[in-house]
């Protein structure tokens, strides 16, 4: 008999999703199963090719660590396979390894690569360094998400023209598609017309509908029934088929690839846990950064010994996954199934799908990212704000994801540094008929201020960087109302540091000298015990230090 304590201890291992599966959900995880596989399992072929590696290293990806990230991983929509950045720099990675492009060395290689990741990624989260994830905020995912949204765009754009560009950065990409736009092939801009004219219409009439996997099964028909690339339109080409074979990393690459491999890791962990975060909704489990670590190094290293690439969650495939109706990670399992199916059966098929076709899902999807109402409810409420999510938004299109993500992070630290350098100081008066005191204000003239007490409040914690700043701000004050006593409110000073209170000590020696005396009002436990063990503490006495204003307000009117 199995005990209640067995029971739990293994309902603890089952991921969360499946926990709590509802069976409404399932639709719409089929859904996004079906139509994240027709558009990851092609991108994923090409990115193998950028990378240097033969296609059929991208479909393995796909197969293995999206399903090991879908029992692992905490993000219900995400979609881990490969990415632009990550193929690009696994790419360099290897070519330093072979330069020739020797196709055994190159596999082995990668293999050796993907471990390499996984390894350094479980050891982060082992390490709990997710905390770094802490340092994305909402403002820099809204801009995150617009300017992958933006790229992602102009990144499908040649396709749904016909031309091709040689690829760069983004303004390069942009003017190299501008001046191609002459040179457009018009039946696969027709192809690419009709088929955005065919989701944006599901969309709208008929939300429920599977659009994408309508508008991939069209353009598949079209090629199989009316020979469509007669005309010059491109296809996805020749999959090929058959189960991934077990590789075995080669340990002689490990000494020139894991600088590398440290590199991509943290390309990766960035990736991944800013799309889990962009693409989770308010009743979702929130994605946990340190579990996001380990399911994704295990995802790794489960890929590299079948034949895989290195791994990450992907901007693109999670944006498609989420908005095509994915609830949990069951939608990961049926894209990795496919995949499987892909390998054994449907390879053929896949290879007719126009590019176009797959460039009209991808930004149809995409543009969904671009949302002007979230950039103008963020200026409504702080402007600073606003500059970080521009910062993002410009940085992912100008430098890519990670230095994107990279430059709005420093943005963002840059910002708050100076918040904290600079906290408020200001002057208090009390609301008539009541014990509150609140900061003075030309809209409250009826306000009481007392004739020689001046009330100061300030707040957040005051250090080295900052205790010169609230000094300045404080002496102004003192300077225009020329007061008795100051009766200086801390309760909203979470920590007053050791320089800092070495300032105020000889700022209250100063000003007793000159008459003016120094309370100290509301201080918590910590700045309490802070202020009573240092020679300020003994300076003031217990006769100089209140629990409240009121308190203080009272004793000076006595």
């Amino acid at each position: 008999m199995v005990s209640r304590h067995s029971r739990g201890s293994f309902r603890q291992w089952v991921p969360e999703w499946i926990r709590n599966y509802r069976q409404g959900w399932f639709k719409g995880d089929a859904i996004a199963g079906m139509t994240t596989a027709a558009v990851v399992i092609p991108k994923a072929l090409a990115y193998a090719t950028i990378a240097g590696l033969p296609v059929q290293v991208g479909l393995y990806t796909v197969l293995v660590p999206m399903a090991i990230y879908a029992l692992l991983g905490s993000s219900r929509p995400l979609s881990v396979s490969t990415t632009t950045t990550i193929a690009i720099l696994a790419g360099s990675a290897l070519g330093q390894i072979s330069p020739t492009g020797d196709p055994v060395v190159l596999i082995v290689g990668s293999a050796t690569l993907a471990v390499l990741v996984g390894a350094f990624l479980v050891l982060a989260g082992v390490l709990r360094l997710g905390f770094v994830a802490n340092f994305i905020s909402e403002p820099v995912l809204v801009g995150f998400k617009a300017g992958i949204g933006i790229v992602i765009v102009l990144d499908q754009a040649p396709k749904l023209l016909g031309i091709h560009i040689e690829k760069g950065n983004f303004l390069h990409n942009l003017i190299a598609t501008f001046w191609g736009i002459p040179h457009a092939s018009l039946p696969t801009v027709a192809v690419g017309i009709l088929m955005v004219l065919i989701l944006v219409a599901m969309k709208r009439f008929t939300p429920s509908a599977p659009a994408p996997l309508v508008a991939v099964a069209i353009g598949i028909a079209g090629v199989s029934l009316l020979g469509l690339d007669r005309f010059g339109i491109s296809l996805v080409g020749n999959v090929p088929t058959g189960l991934p074979a077990l590789t075995l990393p080669g340990w002689e690459w490990v000494t020139p690839l894991w600088p590398a491999a440290i590199g991509i890791a943290l390309m990766s962990f960035t990736e991944t846990i800013a799309a889990g975060r962009a693409f989770a909704r308010s009743d979702e489990p929130t994605p946990q950064p340190n579990r996001e670590l380990i399911a994704t190094g295990i995802a790794n290293i489960g890929g590299a010994f079948l034949g895989g690439m290195t791994a990450g969650g992907g901007t693109t495939q999670t944006a498609v996954n989420r908005l095509a109706g994915a609830h949990t990670q069951l939608a990961g399992l049926i894209t990795a199934a496919l995949a499987l199916g892909t390998c054994l059966l449907l390879a053929p098929f896949i290879s007719l799908m126009p590019n176009a076709t797959l460039a009209a899902v991808v930004i149809v999807y995409s543009v969904g990212l671009i949302e002007a109402s979230e950039f103008r409810d963020i200026l409504a409420v702080r402007r600073t704000e606003f500059i970080w999510a521009l910062a993002a938004m410009l940085g992912v299109m100008l430098l890519g994801t990670l230095k994107g993500i990279v430059v709005a992070i420093i943005v963002s630290l840059v910002a708050l540094a100076y918040q904290v350098s600079d906290p408020p100081v200001y002057a208090l008066v009390r609301k008539p008929g009541t014990n509150v005191f609140r900061p003075k204000s030309d809209e409250h003239p009826e306000d009481e201020s007392f004739a020689g007490l001046l009330l100061v409040r300030s707040e957040g914690r005051i250090f080295f960087v900052n205790a010169q700043r609230v000094g300045h701000k404080l002496l102004a004050l003192i300077a225009e109302s020329k007061p008795r006593v100051i009766a200086l409110d801390l309760s909203g000073v979470f920590d007053l540091e050791y320089t800092a209170l070495k300032m105020l000590t000889e700022a209250e020696n100063q000003m007793r000298e000159q008459g003016v005396m120094l309370w100290l009002v509301g201080m918590n436990p910590g700045v309490f015990a802070m202020v009573r063990n240092s020679p300020l503490g003994r300076s003031l006495g217990p006769t100089r230090m209140f629990f409240n204003l009121e308190q203080a307000v009272a004793h000076f009117q006595v």
